[in-house]
């Protein structure tokens, strides 16, 4: 396990990296605003009414939701603001201000937002193919973020990163080595639990997120790699 401090990687494009900012604070006020934290059952019934409920989604279960404020399709994007807790919501806004500055640097403030919530879509999706029956809601933005991790991958793969290796050893590393290397216990982590879908943590959106994520930013690397070099 480890925890990512800083990338050597300068901005060259935009001066502030924006979009990112704003989505940590709607990340943050999102969960101070619904007051998730406040209980179990507060946690439960925001999860339900804005998360994504595969069986919902599909209609392939019969799923009573006391509390439905939005429209199922649109939770694809509404469960990308919602965490679980204190730990869920810091561990992935720490990723996103580590590594989002620079893919935003690279696609610009509109198109990384794009890319972004389009990671966090198919993450989802992924979830929902793979559990199309499940009650047990998805929430938090680590798939959307995983999207980021593997759009950074593709375009910075030498970068050095510090990260804080088994959260107390502090080790200077390529960013193909850890992004890698954190790719692959995504995988072999969905594959172990793949027998249950609802062990509590979605594996599989995290996979695919960091692939649609990667696999957008390879289409057009060569155009973000211009645009870094103008």
């Amino acid at each position: 396990m480890f925890v990512p401090l800083h990338d050597s990687t300068p901005l060259k494009v935009i001066r502030f990296q924006a979009v990112t900012l704003v989505i940590i604070v709607l990340n943050i006020l999102a969960y101070l605003g619904t007051g998730a934290f406040t209980s179990e059952a507060v946690l439960t019934a925001f999860a339900m009414g804005w998360g994504v409920v595969p069986g919902e989604l599909t209609h392939l279960a019969p799923i009573a939701l006391d509390y439905e404020p939005v429209a199922e399709p649109a939770t694809l994007v509404t469960y990308q603001f919602l965490h679980a807790g204190w730990w869920h919501l810091l561990s992935n806004m720490l990723f996103l201000f580590v590594f989002a500055d620079n893919v935003e640097d690279a696609y610009g403030h509109v198109s990384f937002a794009f890319l972004y919530l389009t990671a966090g879509v198919v993450a989802a999706l992924v979830y929902v193919v793979l559990a199309p029956r499940s009650d047990m809601p998805l929430v938090g933005a680590s798939g959307a973020v995983s999207g980021v991790l593997g759009a950074y991958a593709v375009l910075f793969p030498k970068a050095r990163v510090w990260i804080l290796l088994f959260l107390k050893l502090p080790v200077r590393i390529g960013a193909i080595w850890v992004l890698g290397g954190w790719f692959v216990l995504q995988v072999v982590s969905w594959w172990m639990d793949r027998a249950n879908p609802e062990a509590g943590i979605a594996w599989s959106a995290h996979v695919g997120g960091f692939l649609a994520g990667a696999g957008i930013t390879y289409v057009l690397r060569r155009r973000l790699w211009l645009r870094l070099s103008a």
